[in-house]
């Protein structure tokens, strides 16, 4: 007797593991993400404009 697809239990995908929660594969491949970048160039600095002071005369 033929079964419909409907009434087949879900097969694993191979390679891929169970019982790994959203949460836990979101914070995985933000990680991965960040460690995969190159590090940023250092934002330039500007001096603080310091107005001369005038001697008097």
């Amino acid at each position: 007797m033929p079964t419909s697809e409907r009434d087949e239990a879900p097969r694993a995908v191979p390679g891929v593991p169970t019982g790994v929660s959203m949460r836990d594969l979101l914070a995985s491949c933000a990680a991965a993400d960040l460690i995969s970048r190159p590090p940023r160039e250092p934002e330039p600095t500007v001096a603080p404009h310091r107005p001369e002071r005038r001697q008097a005369a």
